[in-house]
């Protein structure tokens, strides 16, 4: 069956000078707008953005397969590299109590009944590696009280053989590998500074708000420069919402809508546009292996370095600008940056540290 747009649908209607009923559009309503700038995160600042370079986390070669990433990867040391950062991140200490605070338990439910979505990147030849993958699933089970089974790992695009092309190891028993996890199947709304006319499809789970916790895993490669010339957090989800509209002439501000979607942010007080509850409560990105160039080539060196933070623009920016342009020399568009910082309510002076990346103590 021809599929037809709202748009043509109407015309249809008013030529025809139908009288019955148009039936009704199976698309969430548009709710308050989000007020940028406003906290997210109760228990962290959103511009906090941390970062480490350790050698020990793997050991020297640049393998062409994920598998050989694999084989190199040291766990142990990647992570302890985690704790840290979560310590790091949330100012607190044990690994245990970090954890803790970075994820919040949402309103009215127990540990025991939330559902987290993991969205990793599976597109072209980098993909996230198993020790930061079962490290965040672990902490997870073991520090917060999260059921495995009620965590799911997934990519809506390009996740379809994930659990053949990227079985990650060392998970709780029971973490589901979804792969595409149905995909994009489901039709909602995102915040109108998308010209496209608003509407779009995203990942069921999460228009339903089935996902209580959404963490994001991206890994860290270069990509046009309209997109800042980097391929991180933000457009990770791309391969939650449809990325189609992403690759037309207004790709950039999807991609700002999206990330400001209640899909991602969570649902908002619709008199406040306050978020009442985060959904994405921790963004990671696994540049052990990293690239220049992309989305779809093979690593082109090894930097052994991790980072994380809360919010994702905050971490997108400060990566892009002090990890892939200060430390690797690689160009960043910085008018492009500094919209995706601008788009949330702030501007690089804002950032803690002077935009620098946080280390943990020694």
């Amino acid at each position: 069956m021809r599929r037809i747009t709202r748009r043509q649908f109407m015309k249809q209607v008013g030529a025809a000078g139908a009288a019955t009923a148009i039936p009704t559009l199976l698309i969430r309503r548009a709710e308050a707008a989000w007020s940028p700038g406003s906290r997210l995160h109760p228990n962290v600042d959103d511009l906090r953005v941390v970062g480490v370079t350790d050698p020990s986390m793997t050991r020297p070669g640049i393998p062409a397969t994920w598998s050989g990433q694999e084989s190199r990867v040291q766990r142990e040391a990647v992570w302890a590299n985690l704790d840290r950062l979560a310590c790091t991140l949330a100012a607190t200490r044990p690994a245990r109590d970090a954890w803790r605070a970075l994820f919040v338990k949402p309103p009215g439910r127990a540990w025991a009944d939330t559902t987290v979505a993991v969205k990793t990147n599976q597109i072209g030849r980098q993909h996230a590696r198993s020790a930061v993958v079962s490290r965040v699933c672990r902490a997870l089970v073991e520090d917060v009280g999260v059921r495995p089974s009620s965590i799911h790992i997934y990519d809506a695009c390009h996740g379809g053989d994930m659990a053949r092309e990227t079985p990650f190891a060392h998970l709780p028993r029971g973490v589901r590998i979804e792969g595409d996890w149905g995909g994009s199947s489901a039709e909602t709304r995102v915040p109108p500074i998308w010209p496209g006319g608003g509407t779009t499809r995203c990942l069921e789970p999460l228009v339903d708000g089935s996902v209580d916790i959404l963490v994001n895993i991206a890994v860290c490669k270069g990509h046009s420069s309209r997109f800042g010339g980097f391929t991180m957090t933000m457009k990770n989800h791309f391969g939650t919402f449809s990325p189609g509209p992403g690759h037309g002439h207004a790709g950039f501000e999807y991609l700002l809508a999206v990330n400001q979607s209640r899909e991602i942010l969570g649902p908002l007080d619709p008199k406040t546009g306050r978020v009442v509850a985060p959904r994405q409560q921790l963004c990671v990105v696994d540049a052990l292996w990293a690239s220049e160039d992309g989305p779809g080539c093979l690593p082109q060196a090894q930097p052994n370095f991790l980072a994380m933070g809360v919010l994702s623009p905050a971490v997108d920016y400060v990566v892009a600008t002090a990890f892939r342009d200060g430390m690797m020399g690689w160009p960043v568009n910085r008018e492009a940056a500094d919209r995706m910082l601008e788009a949330f309510g702030y501007r690089p002076g804002d950032l803690p540290d002077r935009g620098c990346l946080i280390e943990p103590a020694p």
